[in-house]
């Protein structure tokens, strides 16, 4: 029997850096259950800049999400002048993660995502990308070629494409996956407290289908 959990998600979407905690509880919990990461596509190919009414409504959504999840966050306002939300290049960057190393590419998506929301980085300039790669443990000159590989473009436009196909519309999504059928267990932000019990349901059902020695 083959099952893994699939999680669908953008390095910069708000509700997923929230959902951070929740991943690290499943691995903590389920340290042999696989989780494949999908880079869902948020706002790809974004070219204008914040203005300071997208600044002030982007700062309203993040205090809901630092609310409702304890992350830290920093205020839009403190991002750079003339910063494009486009999340193309940090999804890029999880594919690159994970086709190297898929075992490292959840600590390189939460060091993006702190950059971003704890520090205010612009996380979609390629050289902060590929520094952040290195600093969790990727080989620095073998990520920044994959990262401008054609191969990684087709692979980041499939994992969109596979997103839209499955209907998938908000982040975070997390899948559960046992002998090739799907099962949604959260589509959206919820807690560990939430999301747990679910999960522990859906690996106790596979338990209990495998067949006695």
């Amino acid at each position: 029997m083959t099952q893994r959990l699939l999680y669908v998600m953008d390095p910069l979407c708000s509700w997923c850096w929230g959902f951070a905690p929740v991943i690290d509880a499943i691995q903590a919990a389920y340290p042999e259950l696989a989780i494949h990461m999908v880079a869902g596509g948020l706002r790809p190919g974004q070219r204008d800049p914040l203005d300071a009414a997208s600044r002030e409504a982007l700062g309203e959504h993040w205090e809901a999400v630092e609310i409702a999840s304890g992350q830290p966050f920093l205020s839009p306002d403190d991002l750079p002048e003339g910063f494009v939300y486009n999340t193309e290049p940090p999804c890029r960057a999880l594919v690159v993660g994970r086709e190297l190393d898929a075992s490292n590419v959840w600590t390189l998506v939460k060091a993006i995502q702190h950059a971003f929301y704890a520090q205010a980085l612009d996380v979609t300039q390629t050289a902060l990308l590929v520094d952040l790669a290195e600093q969790v443990g990727y080989d620095r000159r073998a990520f920044s070629e994959s990262f401008d590989a054609e191969i990684t473009r087709a692979a980041i436009a499939a994992d969109f494409s596979w997103t839209r196909d499955l209907g998938i519309a908000g982040f975070p999504t997390l899948l559960a996956q046992r002998d090739g059928q799907l099962a949604l267990l959260t589509n959206g932000y919820q807690s560990a407290d939430e999301v747990m019990p679910l999960l522990d349901r859906w690996v106790a059902a596979g338990e209990a289908r495998q067949p006695a020695c």
